[in-house]
């Protein structure tokens, strides 16, 4: 069987096999683009949504607010996409053995309401969690996808109990790929309901 070629092939293979699901049309478009990227069809399941994650996190895009991410992979994929819509600022907490929760810090201190993306550096989530606990961030929306091998990701636990706007992989499952999915969809997303005039 030949593998679908074009965007709109791959997009409906995915919905013939999604088949029925409870997600809401913009919630279903992220997921479905995550599994585009992905190839992983349990991520149906996977990516969860804070109550008010889309509409602030589309609002946020939308007033080209400043984003945050954990390294370059992230960073290098949302560029493409953010370039051609709102062209928000986007900073790279770029991970290294001594000085990454230092650059993350610094840039959560400079720009406190920025959407932070964390897809590469569990670790990364413990520091911003701990910087809105002390009312020194408060940010537009969080984004977190990263592989967390930890049985219990108890910053994971703490963010889903958080009145952020958040949207988060549900298992250990997780990479910067789904990260950029997430935010690409979501800019897409915004950019023709703010956009487009």
């Amino acid at each position: 069987m030949e593998s679908p070629s074009s965007d709109a092939e791959r997009l409906s293979l995915i919905d013939r096999e999604i088949g029925q699901h409870k997600l809401s049309p913009a919630e279903y478009e992220i997921v479905r683009r995550v599994i585009d990227a992905t190839a992983d069809l349990e991520y149906k399941t996977l990516i969860r949504f804070s109550a008010q994650a889309l509409q602030a996190g589309a609002a946020a895009l939308a007033a080209r607010t400043t984003i945050v991410v954990d390294g370059a992979m992230v960073q290098a994929g949302v560029l493409p996409t953010l370039q051609r819509t709102f062209a928000n600022p986007v900073y790279g907490s770029l991970p290294s053995l001594s000085h990454g929760s230092d650059r993350l810090e610094e840039l959560a201190n400079r720009y406190p309401e920025a959407i932070f993306v964390i897809g590469e550096t569990p670790a990364a989530l413990a520091t911003l969690l701990k910087l809105i606990a002390s009312e020194v961030i408060s940010p537009a929306l969080m984004i977190y996808t990263p592989a967390a091998w930890l049985p219990q990701d108890t910053p994971k636990t703490e963010l889903k109990q958080s009145w952020i706007p958040h949207i988060y992989s549900s298992s250990r499952k997780g990479n910067p790929i789904v990260a950029v999915a997430v935010l690409n969809a979501l800019a897409d997303l915004a950019w023709n309901a703010y956009g487009q005039k």
